[in-house]
C-alpha cells in the first residue's frame, strides 16, 4: 500500500470521547469487503506498523478487500492505557470491526498476528458478516477452540516452522476438516524475520480463492 492510500481514522470507543488511531485503505469494486487486521500483544511491543500486519494488509488490498488495521488502545496516539486483558482487546478489536461494517458493503475478513488472531477469532464469533478468519501465529493457549468450532466461515491459519510460541502441531488438530487450513512457511518463527513475503503470497491466494 503506497501513503497517498492511507487514511488516517480516529475510532470511537464506546461509551467514550477517546479513539483508537487506526488507518483505512479502501478496496476496489462496487461492493467491496473488508477486512480488519490487528497488531500483537500491546505490552510487547504490539502495533499496527507491525510488518507482519502490514503484509496481512497488502494482501488483503491486493485481493480487492477494504482494511482496517489499528492500535490497540494505550499504543501510538489511542486513548487509553496499554492492556493485556482479553476484554479489553475484545473491546478494541470489536470497534474497529464496527467502523469497518459502516463504511463497506461486502462481507468481512476477521485478520490478526499473534495476540491479535486470538483477539479476531473471538470477536468475530458474534459478527454474522465475517466470513473469513486469518490468523498469523495465533498461540494455541490463547485460540477459543469453542469459537473456531462454531465459526462457519472459512479459516486459514499460517505459523512458521520454527515457532515455538504457535508450534504447528498444535495447531493442527484445530485447523483439520471441512472450511480449515493451516500453512507451514517454512525456516520461519513467530516474528517473521525469515519468510514475511510468503505470508502475502499465502494469503493474498487464499483471499482470491473462491472455494
Amino acid at each position: 500500500m503506497t501513503r497517498q492510500e492511507d487514511k488516517q481514522i480516529a475510532i470511537p470507543l464506546p461509551e467514550s470521547q477517546a479513539a483508537l488511531e487506526g488507518v483505512f485503505v479502501r478496496g476496489e469494486g462496487e461492493e467491496p469487503g473488508g477486512a480488519v487486521v490487528a497488531p500483537p500483544h500491546p505490552l510487547y511491543g504490539g502495533s499496527m506498523d507491525s510488518p507482519v500486519v502490514a503484509e496481512l494488509c497488502w494482501a488483503c488490498k491486493r485481493a480487492g478487500y477494504a482494511t482496517v488495521r489499528f492500535n490497540w488502545r494505550g499504543v501510538g496516539a489511542s486513548a487509553g492505557t496499554p492492556s493485556g486483558d482479553a476484554g479489553d482487546a475484545d473491546t478494541d478489536y470489536g470497534v474497529a470491526l464496527d467502523y469497518l461494517a459502516e463504511t463497506v458493503a461486502g462481507p468481512l475478513v476477521a485478520a490478526g498476528y499473534s495476540f491479535g488472531a486470538a483477539t479476531a477469532l473471538r470477536t468475530a464469533r458474534s459478527n454474522p458478516r465475517v466470513r473469513r478468519l486469518l490468523l498469523v501465529a495465533p498461540p494455541p493457549s490463547l485460540l477459543d477452540a469453542e469459537a473456531l468450532a462454531a465459526f462457519r466461515g472459512r479459516a486459514l491459519a499460517l505459523v512458521g516452522e520454527e515457532d515455538a510460541m504457535a508450534p504447528a502441531a498444535e495447531l493442527a488438530t484445530l485447523f483439520s476438516g471441512e472450511k480449515r487450513w493451516l500453512e507451514v512457511i517454512p525456516a520461519a518463527d513467530h516474528f517473521f524475520g525469515v519468510g514475511l513475503a510468503e505470508i502475502g503470497r499465502r494469503a493474498g491466494s487464499w483471499l482470491g480463492a473462491d472455494a
